[in-house]
């Protein structure tokens, strides 16, 4: 088959490079890639929000296959454009994309079919907001309706800090994402990761992962789009695993198929467990990074023929088979993100750490000449296997003092949730 990834990111190196160990492969494109992708991929300079350019690629190259990676594109409504133009595509449709691209239809949803979530408001102007926040005090939750690039969550502590957000919001600091506000009610206890492939009516459950959002060690700082992850999550046990496909993923796949929006692809829920039992926070209609990182580097099955049986709904009785090895990824930033901060800085030592325990994910870099360039926030994804969450960690950190990169930085903690309950 002949293959195309749309994304530059992380998630898309990983994906890339799972795809390439497929022996259903027989030439594997990325657009527009980075500066990692090419060791896997033929880069392909393409503007990918222009879905014309996308399809006249499809033509001219003879693509089999399309796979759409970032979720702009899966809300944009990219994966309905290139089946609409005659090609396969793991993308799913913009209707159903919705679950990740208005967190309000998604609450809708959870009303409709008796999901367990947070409480929650939605509004579509600064006053009416407000108003409700006085009314519910904190700590509360406040979201940006729209993508914001996981920047457009607060967690407040404080009625004060959540009116910070709120006016955020409506004075355009997301754009057209904080058009709509949804406020939510606080939700105690641990966030994790569940992963199913859904072909529009059956489902493939996958993996679990935990991420770390918080800029800094301690879960401290602001919220970013991930700092590392690890998988799998010991935390989400078997019951409260079939407890969250019974409660949460049947009910949401029958809700989408009954609207005649069926949904078509990987579907990334967010579940806090409270005390009550696992409730959704958000879904993500695409593969998470960091997440896919750490998934692909436990992944035995062959990536490209799970997607292909995903987007043609041939998924019932099929099988995925996972290492039972940890994987861990910390992610080296750019010092500034997520707020502002300077491309162009040289990174070294970072080619050539790749082994059969560790591999550098590139996220945000470009090569110019020999020369490897940061080029975005999230810059390198150092990922590592290991018997246990600690071996894993370890070696990740081992490979990251290897890179000399003066403008990047890191958390040092990836991984404490799971390493404290192990008692190390």
């Amino acid at each position: 088959m002949r293959v195309l990834v749309i994304g530059s990111g992380g998630r898309e190196h990983a994906l890339a490079w799972k795809i390439a160990q497929s022996p259903l492969l027989t030439k594997l494109f990325i657009a527009p890639g980075n500066g990692g992708t090419g060791s896997v991929a033929e880069n392909v300079v393409m503007d990918i929000t222009d879905h014309k350019a996308v399809t006249d690629f499809c033509k001219l190259m003879a693509i089999d296959f399309v796979v759409v990676g970032p979720d702009a594109q899966v809300v944009a409504g990219l994966g309905d454009d290139v089946r609409a133009a005659g090609f396969k595509c793991f993308c799913p449709s913009k209707a159903a994309g919705q679950l990740e691209g208005s967190k309000g239809f998604t609450k809708a949803l959870c009303d409709e079919m008796g999901i367990p979530t947070a409480a929650y408001g939605r509004f579509d102007n600064e006053a009416a907001a407000l108003a409700y926040l006085y009314v519910r005090g904190a700590p509360i939750v406040i979201k940006a309706d729209g993508l914001a690039a996981g920047k457009g969550v607060t967690v407040a502590m404080s009625v004060e800090e959540a009116e910070e957000a709120i006016i955020d919001c409506f004075s355009g600091a997301f754009g057209a994402s904080g058009a709509e506000v949804v406020i939510e009610e606080f939700m105690g206890g641990e966030e994790v990761s569940l992963f199913v492939l859904c072909d529009g009516e059956n489902i493939l459950p996958l993996t679990t992962a935990q991420d770390h959002k918080r800029a800094f060690d301690g879960d401290t700082g602001p919220n970013t789009g991930g700092m590392g992850a690890y998988s799998p999550a010991p935390v989400m046990t078997r019951e409260i695993y079939e407890q969250t496909l019974a409660q949460v993923i049947e009910p949401t796949v029958r809700g989408l198929a009954a609207r005649g929006t069926p949904y078509q692809g990987v579907l990334y829920a967010g579940l806090m467990l409270t005390a009550d039992g696992p409730k959704l926070v958000e879904y993500n209609a695409r593969f998470g990074d960091p997440e896919t990182q750490v998934m692909m580097m436990r992944l035995q099955s062959d990536l490209l023929q799970l997607l292909l049986w995903t987007a043609t709904g041939d998924l019932k009785g099929r099988s995925v088979a996972w290492t039972d090895q940890f994987a861990l990824t910390v992610i080296l930033a750019t010092k500034g993100y997520p707020g502002p901060y300077t491309n162009g800085s040289e990174i070294k030592g970072a080619d050539g750490l790749d082994t059969s325990t560790i591999q550098v994910f590139h996220a945000g870099t470009r090569r110019e000449g020999a020369r490897l360039l940061a080029h975005g926030g999230r810059v390198l994804n150092v990922t590592a296997l290991g018997a246990d969450v600690q071996e894993a960690q370890n070696r990740a950190y081992s490979a990251v003092e290897q890179i000399d990169w003066p403008q990047g930085f890191c958390r040092r903690d990836i991984g404490w949730r799971e390493i404290a309950r192990n008692g190390v």
